[in-house]
């Protein structure tokens, strides 16, 4: 029996180094943004490298999940962008998954997606369709979906991935603490555009000391209305074990 994780990140936090922790495993294989040409697709949005990815995915949802559900194998671990999952996209196949949730602090997203993409909105940070997707999933399952704070990994990658697996019903295996550097084939075709310190990396990096990033207005105003739906996740954050 195939176990399927699906974990639901906005851009700029650590969804990638994620994703290589989970391939690292033997038993595991991973499967990179599927969404991306259908959301692009279907709203038309300028990102880097957007022809490439268009030719490089299916640009109807319901073909990506088909994709998605013919992967079978012990573990299949699929990095999901929630605001990739537009109104009209059918949901019903997450029933399928163990969802999880990975947040970071929106300010500190939006001082990063800024440098990779000048133009950017509440949407594109993808942090209230989180929380919706964190509610719907809770209402079915009757309880809290796993909830991971990237900064907890860099922190402590040992015991909050072994909380993230028995959250999950997995083993945890200390393969997930480090990989090659370079660029994967299980990458999407986007990894040259947005993956150049993941390709440098080995592991997950301690978190750096810093004071909180300081926005322009626009941006400022933006963090402001996502910080309530972030808090409300971040209140069901796994401790690390």
């Amino acid at each position: 029996m195939t176990v399927r994780i699906a974990m639901w990140s906005g851009p700029r936090n650590i969804s990638t180094a994620m994703m290589r922790s989970f391939e690292n495993r033997p038993d595991c294989q991973v499967v990179d943004e599927p969404f991306y040409a259908a959301y692009l697709a279907r709203t038309g949005l300028s990102h880097p490298m957007r022809e490439e990815v268009l030719a490089s995915q299916p640009q109807n949802w319901a073909e990506v999940v088909a994709g998605l559900d013919a992967l079978d194998g012990p573990l299949v671990y699929e990095k999901h962008m929630t605001h990739h999952m537009l109104p009209g996209f059918g949901l019903d196949w997450t029933a399928g998954r163990a969802n999880a949730f990975l947040i970071r602090d929106p300010a500190e997203v939006l001082a990063s997606y800024t440098v990779k993409r000048a133009e950017v909105t509440l949407d594109d940070i993808g942090v209230v369709r989180q929380r919706e997707l964190f509610e719907r999933e809770a209402d079915r399952l009757g309880r809290a979906p796993p909830v991971v704070q990237g900064a907890d990994v860099l922190a402590d990658p040992r015991g909050t991935l072994q909380a993230l697996c028995a959250t999950l019903g997995i083993g945890f295996d200390a393969a997930m603490l480090g990989w090659p550097a370079g660029r994967r084939g299980s990458d999407g075709v986007w990894a040259p555009a947005w993956y150049d310190a993941v390709e440098r990396s080995t592991g997950f990096e301690p978190p750096r000391e810093r004071e909180a990033p300081t926005l322009p207005d626009e941006l400022r105003r933006i963090a402001e209305a996502a910080r309530p739906h972030y808090e409300a996740l971040r209140a069901h954050r796994l401790s690390p074990a």
